[in-house]
């Protein structure tokens, strides 16, 4: 059950993050009195989920987007982060929405949307599971045995850092559009919610650093699109 319905969420994995939008603005008990620390938190947690997706990328890409919309791999990558976890970017697809959810300041977000994503990418995990065990046998069950599948292993992580080349050019060009939509994201639900606390003001300095913060990140999303395009900034 867990396999077919992994295979139907990453035909439409793509639409996970936007679909989790709606869900964020779910009215509820708050999570703090005070909003700041519901968005500080939020932003915490999206930005461990974001490193742990750069470093991912940036150290040992894995193909993996599927192939006709369906699970698929080229080889079974087994170092950069994914010797310390098997599905590194699943885990910060993971913390980007919960960081998300936490920045709505609502425990009714929280208790449907953490909980509806996790399920939901443990589900595509449980799929690419079969496929490479499936494709690679005796290989895959052995990294099995060695790896844990969603929380890390931080041992030895420092050293494996270090011995591995950086692709800052291929992180820039893989991950543009990532950082954009989650800050985005980020940055509307604060605004919605100061909107709900009567404390949404152009003249207010909060205001002012969200528009500047989405002015920021739009014009990064621009330039490396552009450079992209241009072919001066290519995956390495």
């Amino acid at each position: 059950m867990m396999v077919a319905i992994g295979n139907f969420a990453f035909r439409f994995r793509n639409y996970l993050f936007p679909l989790a939008l709606p869900l964020v603005l779910l009215p509820g008990p708050r999570l703090f009195e005070t909003y700041g620390w519901a968005a500080l938190l939020g932003l915490v947690v999206a930005l461990a989920g974001q490193a742990v997706r750069a470093m991912t990328i940036a150290l040992k890409y894995i193909i993996r987007g599927g192939r006709d919309r369906r699970v698929y791999a080229e080889d079974l990558v087994t170092d950069g982060l994914y010797a310390h976890c098997r599905n590194p970017m699943y885990l910060g697809n993971i913390l980007m929405i919960s960081g998300v959810a936490i920045t709505s300041n609502s425990w009714w977000c929280v208790l449907v949307v953490i909980p509806l994503f996790s399920f939901l990418y443990l589900a595509i995990i449980a799929a690419e599971q079969a496929y490479l065990q499936q494709k690679f046998g005796a290989a895959f069950r052995a990294y099995c045995r060695d790896v844990p599948g969603l929380l890390p292993r931080l041992r030895g992580l420092a050293g494996t850092i270090g011995r591995m080349e950086f692709h800052w050019r291929r992180l820039l060009v893989k991950e543009y559009g990532t950082v954009f939509g989650w800050v985005s994201r980020w940055i509307l639900v604060v605004a919605y919610n100061l909107w709900l606390l009567q404390r949404l003001s152009l003249g207010d300095g909060a205001v002012r650093a969200l528009l500047a913060g989405f002015l920021a990140v739009l014009a990064f999303w621009l330039a490396v699109r552009n450079l992209k395009h241009r072919r001066v900034v290519v995956a390495d």
